[in-house]
């Protein structure tokens, strides 16, 4: 049976060389690695020129070329051969390939070394293995089918869902249940700090909820900015994302306003998948595994259109919250008692402190300063989405895009800290603050 380029599949992954065999107009031979080879369809692959200048010379003297290609679970050649067909240097092609690369180059610190040139296409004209004097490494165990009908009612839970919490757990869930990875964030893009904070997390020790990842930082980074799925397939060469972070600034929250990123140290396979409305990229779905190779074409895809459907129903449910009205009770001087809770905000960064615990930063941490400084003034304690925005648009335009997702962060934050103030929802667009004490408001001194 004749081999067909989706037969070679983990010979696409980029975790073993592949070998490039070129010849002058003279017959002179010349052998060089590549980097990138990607197939493009059943009969052309695109190879990513970072070539030896004798590679390139050759290629436009002598087009006819032989390619070697390792499957990287078995070891397994194949020779193909190929004959160059066109460069390309701009296009979806040439910037999945160019991301590609430059996210696994990042990883080694090579990203501004390693820049694609052109995507060369060839035509394959042949397919053959190559005969092996030694066994070759049994191919691995198939991992699960993704079924179609299973896949789509993933997505129609996740539609179904009215609230933001909702919508990103039911996300996650179907990354666990349909795709059996068990280690995924969602990471919302917060215009107002230039970053994505984690929202949701599954698999980890610690949650890692409320840590940022800046918007050009590694796989997370190069998602955002180029709205492309980005992946690493075999992590035992690289250095792990996140790896050189100081430990000892991330030893205490309270003490730094940050939080530490959640890590999988034995990560094998990450994956960052842009969660997009059209062309805006509003979060990343970021799943890895500690198996090699783990994201395989049909896992992409599927958590793609995941990722999709989320984006789209995160989308409707911040637009329903904000525009859902309903009468606030009437305001009430609500009896102090218990012991005080202090609460210090710190306007440089809108980081809350409660007794001395960091809870967050950035809008999250405004809007629970805006409610509290209600609450003590005008003896509140409900409030509305719609006044939230209002009251916080002339310092924080970026908030009617996010108010859901910090609120919902803000939630998550104040019940893992156990804090002696929590946030409840009592309906679409509508809040409760609830505190074990009387709270006090403090403006810190930066």
């Amino acid at each position: 049976m004749s081999l067909r380029l989706s037969d070679l599949a983990p010979c696409f992954e980029g975790v073993i060389p592949s070998i490039i065999a070129t010849a002058a107009a003279d017959g002179t031979p010349n052998i060089s690695y590549l980097s990138h080879v990607v197939r493009v369809d059943e009969e052309h692959v695109a190879l990513s020129n970072q070539f030896f200048a004798k590679t390139a010379a050759n290629i436009r003297a002598n087009p006819q070329v032989t390619l070697i290609l390792v499957d990287c679970f078995t070891g397994d050649q194949f020779l193909l051969d190929i004959r160059f067909v066109r460069s390309v240097e701009h296009g979806p092609l040439f910037d999945k390939i160019s991301l590609q690369l430059r996210a696994s180059s990042a990883q080694v610190g090579m990203a501004e070394v390693m820049r694609l040139r052109s995507a060369d296409i060839f035509r394959v004209h042949g397919i053959e293995p190559v005969l092996s004097p030694v066994e070759p490494a049994p191919a691995p165990a198939r991992r699960r089918t993704i079924s179609l009908p299973d896949l789509a009612e993933a997505g129609r839970a996740i539609e179904r869902k009215i609230e933001t919490e909702e919508i990103i757990d039911s996300l996650l869930g179907g990354v666990a249940h349909l795709l059996g990875h068990r280690n995924a964030l969602v990471l919302a893009r917060d215009v107002h700090r230039g970053c994505f904070t984690t929202t949701g997390s599954i698999g980890y020790e610690r949650s890692g909820l409320g840590s940022e990842v800046a918007g050009e930082d590694g796989l997370i980074g190069a998602a955002a900015a180029s709205g492309l799925t980005v992946k690493v397939s075999d992590m035992s060469r690289v250095r792990r994302f996140g790896e050189a972070i100081d430990a000892d600034a991330m030893a205490s929250e309270d003490a730094t306003r940050t939080i530490a990123f959640p890590e999988l140290p034995l990560a094998m396979s990450q994956i960052a998948v842009p969660m997009k409305i059209r062309d805006e990229v509003i979060g990343i779905l970021f799943v890895e595994s500690l198996e090699r190779m783990a994201f395989g074409e049909e896992d992409q895809a599927a958590l793609e259109i995941l990722a999709g459907q989320a984006a789209r129903a995160l989308k409707e449910s911040e637009r329903a919250a904000n525009s859902a009205s309903g009468a606030i009770p009437a305001a009430g001087r609500t009896a102090a008692g218990g012991r005080d809770v202090h609460v210090v905000h710190h306007r440089l960064d809108d980081s809350i402190f409660v007794d001395g615990a960091y809870i967050v930063k950035g809008i999250a941490g405004a809007l629970l300063r805006l409610m509290l400084d209600w609450h003590l003034s005008e003896g509140r304690s409900e409030f509305s989405n719609r006044e939230l925005r209002l009251a916080l648009a002339p310092r924080m335009p970026e908030v009617k895009d996010n108010l859901e997702t910090r609120l919902l962060l803000l939630r998550r934050r104040l019940e893992e800290k156990q804090a002696p103030i929590q946030i409840r929802r009592t309906g679409r667009g509508r809040l409760r603050i609830e505190a074990q004490g009387s709270p006090t408001l403090a403006a810190a001194q930066e």
